[in-house]
């Protein structure tokens, strides 16, 4: 995928920070990352949600589509985390209520996304969907900060930096949307047909 090539060509390329250097590279593409996932999971219960109100079976297959990309964003997002600890604060702090929280959730997710899998009526899919995105939501705002800071790129003075970050952002999107219509492939040909 084109779209994940540009994606790692701009971190490589993004602007070093004043207190970060160039380790601030990982920090937005970790950004990004979670942005990207919580868009999907985001689409994944806009598209579940209306999908059961209406009882059309190619939006709550769609939704089955965008939950699997929220999650593989996601998850991937751990690892890159991770790193992001490591280049900056020189050591994981796996204790990082935010960290706890990402792994609750994939964990959830992995057994969410297993689940409606096996199932072939997708309004199951969907129902989960939008649960799933309630309790991230819900879960993320009351969780505390200790050593993640709140938006650090939002409430940057750097103007360039913001800048940078929508683009990186667009870019790592436009991977999400790839993704997710790769998953939809896996979808029942006469819902692909009848959606498109």
């Amino acid at each position: 995928m084109l779209s994940l090539v540009a994606v790692g060509i701009l971190t490589a390329l993004g602007p070093p920070e004043r207190t970060l250097g160039a380790n601030a590279r990982v920090v937005y593409l970790h950004g990004v990352w979670v942005w990207s996932s919580l868009a999907g999971f985001l689409a994944a219960a806009l598209s579940g949600g209306l999908g059961l109100a209406t009882h059309h079976k190619p939006l709550m297959r769609w939704s089955r589509a965008l939950g699997r990309t929220g999650l593989f964003f996601w998850v991937t997002y751990l690892p890159i985390s991770m790193w992001a600890m490591q280049t900056n604060w020189n050591g994981l702090f796996l204790s990082e209520p935010r960290w706890r929280l990402a792994l609750v959730f994939s964990v959830a997710g992995l057994l969410l996304q297993s689940g409606v899998t096996l199932l072939e009526n997708p309004a199951w899919a969907s129902a989960g969907n939008v649960g799933y995105f309630i309790a991230l939501v819900v879960s993320l705002a009351s969780t505390e900060n200790v050593m993640h800071p709140p938006a650090p790129i939002l409430n940057s003075d750097a103007q360039h930096i913001q800048i940078y970050f929508i683009i990186l952002l667009l870019f790592t999107l436009l991977a999400a949307g790839q993704v997710a219509r790769w998953w939809y492939r896996f979808e029942p040909a006469r819902d692909r047909a009848r959606s498109s």
